[in-house]
């Protein structure tokens, strides 16, 4: 009868180290698939902010002079840069509100101007230099994201094209 219970309590023992081994397995498994997943959504969020604001930035003028065609490559000039920097990240332009992606500063997103005028040439938005930090228990570092560019033609610059007699 003794025995018995010697073996009872050593098995508890093995029960207990075998749940511990396994629970820091699990835990950290599911937190490198929840990291994962979040450096998938930061991708995707990288990605869309450039696509808002190439979308802003087509509608707004490349120069000081609303609708002037600009030189080919024309980077970071404009009345209206720090509006367009401001609409990528947070989606308005006066800058309020939480950020499409964390740790993403204006100094991040380029804009460029390609013989931009009303209804024609482009302009391009681009993410550079942004680093996602990703933690997973015992691995912690920054990971550099590649450089996201949306391209998009010129639509009104700020200029309505060929006003009729009736505007």
């Amino acid at each position: 009868m003794r025995k018995e219970l010697i073996e009872k309590s050593a098995e508890r023992g093995n029960t207990l180290g075998e749940f511990v081994f396994v629970a820091v397995t699990v835990f950290t498994m599911l937190r490198a698939i929840t990291s994962g997943a979040s450096l998938y959504f930061t991708h995707n969020a990288l990605v869309e902010a450039t696509r808002r604001g190439a979308r802003f930035a087509a509608t707004q003028a490349a120069s000081s002079t609303p609708g002037t065609i600009t030189a080919c490559p024309t980077t970071n000039v404009g009345p209206s840069l720090t509006d367009i920097r401001n609409y990528a990240i947070y989606g308005n332009t006066a800058g309020t509100g939480s950020p499409l992606v964390n740790g993403l500063q204006p100094a991040d997103i380029n804009v460029e101007y390609c013989s931009f005028g009303v209804g024609t040439g482009a302009v391009s938005v681009s993410i550079t230099n942004y680093n996602y930090s990703i933690v997973i228990p015992f691995i912690s570092r920054q990971i550099a994201m590649p450089a996201y560019r949306t391209t998009v033609r010129g639509e009104s610059a700020g200029k309505l094209p060929n006003p009729g007699p009736c505007s």
